[in-house]
């Protein structure tokens, strides 16, 4: 059975949402670390996707160096490590998880940064990178989003001050 990504990427966006929250609450409820949140979670989520993955496991050595090698550095170190680390440092320091959600997922504009960049890095890497297409309706809508994001994370008396 195949489930449109669109619908996919909104229940990516709810489980992230609400998980957020229950993770903020944790963190403060426990006196927990940002490293010990994730530490917790990382663990919690290794156990299910290591049981539901495991009739696929023999895809990894046919993957290649070069791919496992992009996602050790890109969904293990990079976003897995070193993003969660700081999403879990800003929801322990921040009054409310409103705070943090909006700015942590303006990620899709650096995620079209690097893919617009990826066959200049891919050279300098000796990878063969392919560009994503950037084109006037996703301009406009990443503006409309970090437009949103910058009115939800502005504190509310500066926009008051800022439209009266």
């Amino acid at each position: 059975m195949k489930i449109n990504p669109q619908l996919l990427a909104l229940f990516t966006a709810m489980a992230w949402g609400f998980g957020g929250f229950f993770e903020k609450q944790g963190l403060k409820l426990g006196n927990l670390s940002p490293q010990m949140g994730i530490t917790i979670r990382t663990a919690v989520a290794f156990l299910i996707l290591g049981a539901v993955s495991f009739s696929e496991w023999k895809q990894v050595p046919q993957a290649g160096p070069k791919a496992l090698g992009m996602m050790v550095l890109g969904g293990g170190v990079v976003a897995g490590a070193v993003g969660m680390l700081c999403f879990y440092a800003a929801l322990k320091g921040a009054a409310t998880v409103n705070e943090v959600m909006p700015i942590a997922f303006t990620s899709p504009f650096f995620g079209a940064l690097i893919g617009l960049a990826a066959p200049a890095i891919g050279r300098m890497l000796g990878l063969d990178l392919h560009a994503e297409t950037l084109s006037p309706r996703l301009i406009i809508g990443m503006l409309m989003t970090i437009g949103g994001i910058v009115v939800i994370s502005f504190p509310e008396s500066l926009l008051t001050k800022l439209f009266h």
